[in-house]
């Protein structure tokens, strides 16, 4: 098989991210830049030399002058994007350039060529190049993904039994686990990167209007047909074959764009937690440290969160990107859209370009992330007793006489005024307040101080979280292990 390996060299877009750092790789610009879509068009024009030659429809040895012409070192890639806006793709000039190079290198005359786009037509080649180009990036960017779990499982394993506070809609909510949230974690990112993982990116192979009319004029008379010449360009690119073109049905775009998307989500979710729990005043994870990293310009003391700043930018963008693709989708008029199929091709290159980058940020965050159990306890003990409310409600209440204290006759809204009245008293009081309140409220004859003290230890009220967080790493076992 004859796969697309990408070119290095250049920028994304012709520049290097200074105002995208997220994607300021070598890596990216590799997989995603100018240069690698070039690649891949020459690699889809090479490879249909050779699939051709293989059915005896161009002369013997063509492929290997093809081959040989179709190393992106040899095009200008300035010229071919400004010469591109006379037929609206790159594909047009870049023609006209490899088959120039194509009769300078066929010394032995033997035709080559002829092999050079025959029956195929420009989007062909264009939609089969952004797969090649999508199918480099979503290995690298799934090899970074099982890195990032494999580290989350591991965080999951090893903060099993450490005590944390759940939060929400800001505020705390129950005891928690830092062993299920890096579950959770890790639940997010490897079910968006099985999505994706599953995905099939398909040659496309229609011709000038999809009916393939070109292609049945090229096998006439000979012993194959147009979708068996697909079906081998497909097994040469090491791309799905396609039942039919679908040059005007953009699923395989849109898929790809939202289970792209999906995975930018899950890293936008770990992100967004890692930036509120690295705060100081929460102070119970930092990101690891790394010379120039986090710097400010004019705060010396400032350690910034920069690997998660950089991943949320990231989740920012993506949903804005992957609405573009269905979009440009949702409008593709005729059989070859005006516009819509052009909006296509930058929306899906950033997003991939984005998703490798937040990927290896996070990666390098998850294997190196700094938890602070101390930290941790400090904030659960912020609530104290007032946190464990909901399960003493669900235990006490029942037990309170029918008549209680306050004359209500239901034990729930006895212990409900309990805690109304301690959140009266002063922040730093109201664990003491609560804790006497409570004792007030609940004879010792009902409840004794050590069935209290327990139902009052947030070790005590964690549910299934242990569980859950194994149920969740056993579901998807290739995700948790190195």
């Amino acid at each position: 098989m004859t796969g697309f390996q990408a070119a290095g060299g250049g920028g994304l877009h012709g520049d290097y991210g200074l105002l995208s750092p997220v994607l300021a790789s070598p890596l990216v610009a590799a997989l995603t830049g100018d240069r690698a879509v070039l690649g891949a068009i020459l690699a889809v024009e090479a490879g249909w030399a050779a699939v051709l030659e293989q059915h005896d429809l161009a002369p013997n040895g063509s492929a290997a002058v093809v081959a040989h012409a179709a190393d992106a070192s040899r095009y200008d890639l300035g010229d071919i994007s400004r010469r591109a806006q006379g037929g609206g793709n790159p594909v047009i000039p870049l023609l006209a350039d490899l088959r120039a190079q194509v009769k300078a290198l066929d010394t032995a005359n033997v035709g080559a060529a002829k092999a050079v786009h025959t029956s195929l037509t420009s989007q062909d080649v264009l939609d089969t190049a952004l797969m090649l180009v999508a199918r480099n990036t979503v290995a690298t960017l799934l090899a970074d993904v099982k890195g990032t779990t494999t580290a989350l499982a591991r965080m999951a394993e090893q903060h099993a039994d450490t005590l944390c506070v759940g939060r929400s809609l800001t505020q705390h909510s129950l005891p928690f686990t830092f062993g299920l949230r890096a579950a959770q974690w890790f639940h997010g990112l490897a079910a968006a990167a099985r999505g994706l993982e599953a995905l099939e990116l398909p040659v496309q192979f229609g011709g000038a209007a999809g009916t393939l009319a070109a292609g049945t004029v090229l096998t006439s008379g000979s012993a194959t047909d147009p979708f068996a010449l697909s079906d081998a360009l497909a097994a040469q690119l090491g791309l799905a074959a396609a039942p039919a073109p679908w040059h005007t049905n953009r699923l395989a775009v849109t898929s790809l764009g939202g289970a792209v998307a999906s995975v930018v989500d899950a890293l936008g979710k770990i992100a967004a937690d890692v930036l509120f729990l690295s705060r100081p005043e929460v102070a119970e994870v930092a990101e690891p440290r790394a010379p120039g990293r986090g710097v400010s310009s004019a705060m010396p003391q400032k350690q910034n969160p920069v690997l998660a700043v950089l991943v949320r930018s990231a989740a920012l963008q993506a949903p804005g990107l992957a609405a573009q693709v269905h979009l440009a989708a949702a409008t593709c008029n005729d059989e070859r859209p005006d516009g819509a199929w052009h909006t296509e091709w930058p929306a899906l290159r950033q997003l991939l370009a984005l998703a490798l980058g937040a990927a290896g940020h996070i990666r390098e965050l998850a294997e190196g992330l700094q938890v602070f159990p101390d930290g941790m306890r400090r904030n659960l003990d912020l609530s104290g007793p007032l946190l464990l409310s909901e399960g003493v409600s669900a235990v006490v209440a029942p037990l309170l006489a029918v008549n209680g204290t306050d004359g209500s006759g239901d034990g729930k809204q006895q212990l409900q005024a309990v805690v109304d009245k301690t959140l009266q008293a002063p922040p730093a009081e109201q664990a003491a307040t609560y804790r006497r309140l409570l004792r007030e409220a609940v004879p010792a004859d009902t409840l004794s101080d050590a069935q209290l003290e327990e139902l009052l230890d947030p070790a005590s009220y964690l549910g299934q979280a242990a569980e859950i967080s194994r149920r969740i790493l056993a579901a998807f076992p290739d995700f948790a292990l190195s």
